[in-house]
């Protein structure tokens, strides 16, 4: 369980969305990178064989982008920015088996016209359907108190 007595609060539908067209341009950035680094390697992609191993490689760069903040500190870049975490339904940091199936949910709702993202508007806790299923919530990280 988290070491402070504050409750954890839910972090608002509207702060996760802000957070998310943040997260978007600073995952463009590290897709870029990954691109510049694999292009040489693969060649000009005029092969089926050559666009799925790049398609693999991206998905592999994404997977360790955000299993890499979300199991050392529950929070990515924007999320930080936008005073959210994600945690366990208890409270607890995530497990591997949660950031894999999380990443897997969310890919493949995004790939479905976002339905796992729409999924909020309809859930009782406005949880994303990828948080549903992973058994994980995203929470509001208070502001530091000033001395």
């Amino acid at each position: 369980m988290q070491d402070n007595a504050i409750a954890l609060t839910p972090a608002p539908l509207l702060s996760r969305f802000a957070a998310m067209v943040y997260e978007s341009l600073l995952v463009t950035a590290v897709v870029f990178v990954a691109s510049f680094i694999i292009m040489p390697i693969i060649g000009d992609m005029r092969a089926p064989w050559q666009r799925h191993l790049f398609q693999a490689y991206i998905l592999g760069v994404l997977f360790a982008y955000f299993s890499a903040f979300w199991l050392r500190s529950g929070q990515t870049l924007a999320m930080k920015t936008w005073r959210i975490r994600l945690l366990q339904e208890n409270g607890d940091a995530l497990v591997f088996r949660q950031a894999a199936l999380r990443f897997a949910v969310a890919s493949l709702g995004l790939m479905l016209a976002g339905i796992g993202f729409w999924w909020a508007f309809f859930d009782r806790d406005k949880q994303f359907l990828h948080d549903r299923l992973a058994g994980t919530r995203l929470t509001r990280v208070p502001r530091k108190r000033e001395k």
